[in-house]
């Protein structure tokens, strides 16, 4: 029997276990509307997993502390890496923590910087069972304020998302990097949906009732959208088969930019990208080149 390669199943796919995929399954049968708030639910709940063998350097090396977000009234988990003055800001994606960006942030060590990162609400080490972008983005702002200023940020999908819309409103950085960020709030819904063998009737009904519950129409946090206005140098990187967020995410955010550079790799995946030592290393030339 060939061997499964996971990077070529989405990870909310991977991870959901199946008795919660029957579940979804039996209530989309039953009744869409129950299926959505089922789903929302899911939607909003990271997985968690252990720390990979590859993060446990910048773990172990990096100054701890848990630190309440005024905000939103949530606690995150901060990693300052590094003593240099000339400080990036790392964000994790979806289900990620404040290491997942570990090899970039070694890279970005020997030449001179260091880098600061967080579990965000309900991820790696902080508590809580349930977060949302939201969430992401008001740390973004805080930690500006108590540990920058920051010359340049690096976040993955959803990460990258939450940057891009910090930077829109006034993130004070001089240089941004995304790698995978998703463009549609309606698309992560409809895909998360499908990955969770919903229909796209539940999926609509998913997204109605987060526009209903935030109060707004949350395409407005689109990458897209968020891009429009963003005037500093910004690389975007994605991997053509990013199973997770598909690539045309990537153009339609480079394409509302004012000074985007778009990288596209081949074979990475939404995962393996952070571990590629030419990504990275594009990536952090592109940070240190004035």
């Amino acid at each position: 029997m060939a061997k499964i390669d996971k990077d070529q199943i989405p990870v909310q796919a991977l991870l959901i276990p199946k008795t919660i995929l029957y579940t979804g399954k039996f209530l989309n049968w039953i009744s869409p509307f129950l299926a959505s708030r089922f789903g929302a639910r899911l939607f909003l709940t990271p997985f968690k997993y252990p720390r990979p063998e590859r993060e446990k350097t910048m773990a172990d090396r990096s100054k701890k502390e848990n630190v309440r977000i005024d905000k939103i009234n949530r606690e995150v988990v901060i990693y300052s890496y590094g003593d240099s003055e000339k400080k990036i800001l790392l964000v994790h994606g979806w289900s990620g923590s404040g290491t997942q960006l570990s090899m970039i942030a070694d890279s970005l060590l020997q030449q001179g910087y260091s880098t600061i990162s967080f579990d965000a609400p309900a991820h790696g080490e902080a508590p809580g069972k349930r977060s949302n972008m939201l969430h992401f983005v008001e740390t973004i702002y805080q930690l500006e304020k108590t540990y920058g200023p920051f010359i340049g940020a690096i976040g993955h999908s959803l990460g990258g998302m939450s940057l891009l819309r910090a930077t829109k409103f006034g993130l004070p950085i001089q240089k941004l990097v995304i790698i995978g960020t998703a463009n549609s709030i309606t698309k992560i819904t409809q895909d998360f949906a499908k990955n969770l063998q919903l229909g796209q009737k539940t999926a609509k009904l998913m997204k109605e009732f987060f526009d209903s519950h935030y109060g707004e129409d949350l395409d407005n946090y689109s990458g897209a959208v968020s891009a429009e206005g963003i005037k500093i140098p910004t690389l975007i990187v994605h991997d053509k088969q990013d199973v997770d967020v598909h690539y045309s995410s990537a153009i339609e955010i480079n394409d509302k930019l004012e000074n985007g550079t778009l990288i596209l790799t081949e074979k990475l995946g939404h995962r393996k990208i952070l571990g590629n030592q030419k990504v990275i290393d594009q990536i952090v030339e592109f940070i240190v080149v004035s």
